[in-house]
């Protein structure tokens, strides 16, 4: 075995799993590991303006590549900082290996400068993690963070490196001989169960595919698996937010976005149906609703890698723990050599269902007059970057919502979303991370006024690197989504929900360096965002939107899938009269 310092093992080991790039900002704790990304050529170093971005900025790296992201951070602050992105990489099973320096081993514990207990702070939101007190160990727990972070359901894990311990010399071990027998996931799926599921399959009359982020974290082949089941059977599918793309929006089985802020028939059919097939989603609270209220009359199916997932929010009928891949392959090969067909005349039947709610058309607006509605923004934005080599990331809120609405994704990895935990300032280092990994790329990144004001710092990483990130922000001056919830469920008492004192975005991004451009006349829209699409280099678009527009359809909290609230240019009547008590 070569020996070299624990810096140069990191390095090298970093490089032997295939790693170009790393998202970091340095410190006293790191510096060894900085000095040797100095001497290489091999691994390219994104210097962010504040290390939660760097996290994020690696998520969106990884979700639209679909290889681990890196970050490396100093100690205690650098650390602490990072911890948002982690708990939202594991929130949404995105792989990161995050490295983190600390102070030398014999001065842990004396509340050294920068000390924190880093392995202590990050155990809840990472899957696992290490801190590494000799050099010999180093190269090995740095493969088998790799393994962990890619292997079973994705997450970040994240390794303490004391800065003696990166001084040292110690033994550098190649990744084939590290030890990753102990995490080994199950990948295939139990015979026994995906027959009873194709029997199941045969006999539905109201089937439903409810598709998740499993399925693109499993890869292409899954996606394609995913489309060809769905070619085979005809039966209707829907998506979680994580899922958009896994089959294209303009499928003519796709019925659109499940949950919250979900289309109506997508939310019709699951409450409905009578055979329900979840591949690769974890039953959250956003899709679920009530979950005693959740899909009552189906036989429910739950694909999973993870093993706690299943029965952990919805019990099941026919549990499935494996890849998603490795199952829906089987599950077609079943399918195909027993000769199993649909109950046509019945999926035909519930098809017919399906059109009626459909007509109620949910996602209807008016733009009249001189006032953007939001909707009516990015549907404009949808018809002038449809077809491009375009990447979607977005910050959360009543955007976000809009964005998953109205902005039709056709392949997997080009949708970058904070999912599960809801972060703000999410969305515009994400953007920047996805735009290094895709130089040639749009990235598009859908904002709020106030999300993209968490983390507007990184406009100095996107000029840095001449990242030419378009920043879409729709600007109502207000929390919009917490904005809607006190209108309609704290009897429209605004409490701290209005942002005041907002700069004036096109002379920030003139600050920096960038093109600003203000919008705020729906017949100026076009123009304008063609001229943000134009330009060679980073953009903040300020598009002023109706300030008080709400984000519908929506199934207010306590609620059950067919208890929607409907925008007011709707179909109500006809909702009604269709099956669905629509609140209004």
């Amino acid at each position: 075995m070569t020996r070299m310092s624990g810096a140069e093992i990191v390095v090298k080991s970093l490089i032997d799993q295939g790693v170009d790039t790393v998202f970091g900002y340095p410190g006293g704790a790191v510096l060894p590991i900085y000095d040797e990304i100095f001497k290489q050529n091999s691994i390219k170093h994104i210097l962010v303006r504040h290390e939660q971005a760097a996290t994020h900025a690696a998520e969106g790296y990884a979700r639209s590549t679909g290889k681990p992201g890196v970050v490396l951070v100093t100690s205690g602050p650098g650390a602490t900082n990072a911890v948002t992105g982690l708990t939202d990489a594991l929130m949404d099973s995105i792989p990161l290996v995050v490295l983190t320096g600390q102070v030398p081993t014999f001065m842990i514990g004396n509340d050294a400068f920068q000390e924190a207990d880093t392995v202590g702070i990050t155990r809840p939101c990472t899957k696992h993690n290490w801190l590494v007190k000799e050099t010999d160990a180093l190269a090995e727990t740095l493969h088998q963070a790799f393994h962990v972070a890619t292997n079973g359901r994705p997450g970040p894990v994240l390794i303490d490196i004391p800065k003696d311990v990166q001084f040292a010399e110690g033994s550098y071990m190649p990744p084939k001989k590290a030890k990753t027998s102990h995490y080994q996931p199950q990948v295939k799926g139990d015979m026994q169960e995906i027959a009873a599921v194709v029997e199941a399959m045969a006999k539905a009359k109201r089937p439903i595919i409810y598709s998740g982020g499993g399925v693109i974290n499993s890869g292409s082949g899954a996606t394609q698996l995913l489309r060809e089941l769905v070619s085979a059977t005809g039966f209707p599918i829907t998506s979680t937010l994580m899922g958009l793309g896994c089959y294209p929006a303009s499928g003519k089985n796709w019925l659109g976005m499940l949950g919250m802020h979900g289309t109506y028939e997508a939310n019709m059919a699951m409450h409905d149906c009578d055979f329900m097939l979840c591949i690769g989603a974890r039953f959250d609270d956003r899709i679920t609703g009530r979950t005693d209220a959740f899909s009552p009359k189906s036989v429910k199916v739950h694909i999973d890698i993870d093993p706690s997932s299943i029965n952990k929010n919805i019990r099941v009928d026919h549990p499935i723990v494996g890849d998603v891949g490795h199952i829906l392959e089987d599950l077609l090969r079943m399918w195909k050599a027993d000769g199993r067909r649909t109950n046509a005349d019945a999926v035909k039947k519930w098809w017919g269902k399906i059109d009626d709610w459909r007509a109620i058309d949910c996602l209807k607006f008016k733009q009249e007059g001189n006032i953007i509605k939001p909707q009516y923004a990015l549907e404009r934005l949808e018809a002038l970057t449809k077809g491009m080599d375009r990447y979607i990331t977005t910050e959360v809120g009543q955007h976000q919502m809009w964005a998953a609405q109205y902005l039709g994704f056709e392949e997997p990895n080009r949708w970058m979303t904070s999912g599960g935990l809801g972060t703000m300032g999410y969305g515009f280092p994400a953007s920047v991370g996805v735009q290094i990994a895709h130089p040639e790329a749009l990235v598009i990144n859908v904002a709020g006024e106030a999300s993209w004001l968490m983390n507007m710092q990184e406009m100095g990483t996107a000029m840095q690197y001449g990242l030419p990130v378009k920043q879409f922000i729709l600007n109502n001056e207000r929390l919009g989504m917490v904005r809607q919830w006190q209108e309609l469920l704290h009897g429209e008492r605004y409490s701290s929900s209005w942002s005041e004192s907002l700069p004036d975005f096109v002379k920030l991004a003139e600050a920096f360096g960038a093109k600003g451009i203000l919008c705020d006349n729906p017949e100026d829209l076009d123009e304008a965002i063609k001229e943000m699409l134009a330009h060679d280099g980073p953009v903040l678009f300020d598009c002023l939107v109706e300030k008080h527009e709400n984000c519908f359809p929506m199934i207010p909290s306590g609620k059950a899938h067919n208890e929607m609230l409907l925008g007011e240019n709707a179909d109500t009547a006809n909702a009604i009269q269709a099956g669905g008590a629509v609140l209004v």
